[in-house]
């Protein structure tokens, strides 16, 4: 008990993939919303270029977030 090896400690896999996904759907989302004239009150309401880059942006999060869970999935096995 006193001199068995202390196991290491995993280190925290694919969080920062994971944390960033989640803001890049939201961003996206919400520029998407403000884009399509949804959300008013803003520079960027109404404007077309936003219906277009936010969902380009929110798909970028979807898939850094799906990798993150993959690598956390990854680094559990071992």
């Amino acid at each position: 008990m006193v001199n068995e090896a202390a196991t290491t400690p995993k280190k925290l896999k694919g969080w920062l993939l994971m944390s960033l996904g989640v803001l890049g759907l939201v961003v996206g989302a919400l520029w998407t919303l403000q884009g399509l004239d949804i959300i008013t009150d803003s520079r960027m309401s109404g404007v077309a270029i936003w219906s277009i880059v936010g969902p380009v942006i929110a798909v970028a999060g979807l898939i850094s977030i799906i990798l993150g869970e993959r690598a956390r999935a990854r680094s559990k096995r071992l």
